[in-house]
Parts: structure tokens; C-alpha cells; sequence
């Protein structure tokens, strides 16, 4: 339920076009709904603007499915991160509109449509091994209301295939440098743009790589001002975070 939703329902209260024991129990699960293994937070979107999303990962097929239906009865848009084809394939049993993103691992069911900002969102990516989780922020972004633009495999190894893209990396109202290796990408758009940049390492490298622990330390020393770093390899909280800079 988000602010729309309620002031729907206290308006309904208010022509007494539903009784206020229906109200009450409309709003009963509002906080939260306990399901014995999870307790999910439908109080969320009323709270912060947007639902609460389904990390998949560690999680068994039914308990996503099970969560999944809650959300579904309570008319919520959602987003799985991390889900597997198994768990997509067991939702599409009872929900046929839901849309599963393979190299994102993501799934998605949009119940409602949100306005979509006039600004857009950038993704670029140092390399196409890079795109697993630039398709997670982009997908994230999209499924909150953002138009998104993606520019990939434009890494500094050929940074003129990077300048050739300047224009819509430039118009966009944020950035995200999505990037493995020595993870500079973040720091060379960071010193083009004048909009801020959030650099996502990835696990992406050879050995001295560290899983992408190198491209992590490169982004947060890096001298670009305007720059932020997520978590290796979370799109996700790229997304998110790209998603709440663009709605204000």
C-alpha cells in the first residue's frame, strides 16, 4: 500500500462507500505480515516510496513462492534479486505475467504503473562481462519508475569507445559505472561529468583481482569528486540508489 492507495481507502471511509470494519481489516497486515519464516514489511512502500524487494539468494523456492503471493494479493509491484529459473518457472504456475531477467537473475512483476521521471539513468559498463550486474541495477531502476539508458563494453582499455557515448552519459541525471579489473571507470567518468556517479565494482579479474576486492579499494580511492561506491557486485543497491537521486 502506498500513499495513493490509502488516501483511496480513507476516502471510500469518508462517502461510506465501505464500513469502517472493512477499512480495519484492509489495513490489518499493514505493518508487517508474519509468515512464520519471514516477516514481510508491507508497511514499506507507504513508508519510503517503494515495496519491499526479495533477495532470493539462500532462500528455498517455496519460501520465495509463498512471499511472492503475499505481495501479489496486496497489489504490490515486485522485484526478486538473485532468483534462479527454478524459482520463476514455480511463480509462473499461479502468475503468468511474471518476467524473469536470466543474466540479471532477476524477476520482476509490475501490478501497477508507476510515473516514469522525465530524467534518465545511465548504466555503463567497462566490459560485457560487466553486464551480468549492470542489467541488475538497470532492471532495479526500470521496475521503480526510471527510464534507463545503457552503454556498454566502453572500458578505458579503448576509452574512445567511451567518448563516443559522452552525449547520453552527460545528459543523464545520474551515472552508473559498473566495472571489474582495476575498476578505473568510475573515476574517468567521474572527472567528465557534472551529474554523480555511483561506481559499482565487479568480481570480474584474474587473480590478483580478489574477487573484486582490487576494482572496490581503486573506486573508493578514487579522485573524481561526485563518486560513491556500492558493494561488489550489487546492481541492486546501484539501482536503488540511482533510482532514489532521480525522483528527487
Amino acid at each position: 500500500m502506498n500513499v495513493d492507495d490509502l488516501k483511496i481507502l480513507l476516502q471510500k471511509v469518508r462517502e461510506d462507500k465501505i464500513t469502517i470494519d472493512d477499512a480495519v481489516l484492509n489495513l490489518k497486515q499493514l505493518p508487517f505480515q508474519d509468515l512464520g519464516f519471514a516477516k514481510i514489511d508491507h508497511h514499506r512502500e507507504l513508508r519510503q516510496g517503494y515495496p519491499e524487494i526479495i533477495y532470493c539468494s539462500g532462500k528455498t523456492t517455496e519460501h520465495v513462492v509463498e512471499i511472492v503471493k503475499s505481495m501479489i494479493e496486496r497489489g504490490s509491484n515486485i522485484l526478486g534479486t538473485r532468483a534462479t529459473e527454478e524459482m520463476y518457472q514455480e511463480i509462473k504456475k499461479f502468475y503468468q505475467d511474471v518476467i524473469y531477467h536470466p543474466l540479471a537473475k532477476t524477476i520482476t512483476i509490475k501490478q501497477k504503473e508507476l510515473p516514469t521521471q522525465s530524467s534518465y539513468i545511465v548504466v555503463v559498463t567497462g566490459g560485457t562481462s560487466d553486464i551480468a550486474v549492470a542489467e541488475e541495477a538497470a532492471i532495479t531502476a526500470e521496475i521503480l519508475g526510471n527510464s534507463v539508458e545503457r552503454v556498454y563494453d566502453v572500458g578505458v582499455a579503448g576509452i574512445h569507445r567511451l567518448f563516443a557515448h559522452l552525449d547520453i552519459i552527460r545528459g543523464a541525471k545520474v551515472v552508473i559505472a559498473v566495472a571489474g579489473m582495476e575498476g578505473a571507470l568510475g573515476s574517468v567518468i567521474g572527472g567528465l561529468v557534472d551529474k554523480p556517479v555511483i561506481a559499482v565494482p565487479t568480481s570480474i579479474g584474474y587473480g590478483a583481482n580478489f574477487g573484486g576486492l582490487s576494482a572496490l579499494l581503486s573506486m573508493l580511492n578514487s579522485c573524481s569528486s561526485g563518486t560513491a561506491v556500492v558493494n561488489i557486485d550489487n546492481g541492486f543497491g546501484a539501482g536503488y540508489m540511482a533510482s532514489m537521486i532521480n525522483h528527487l
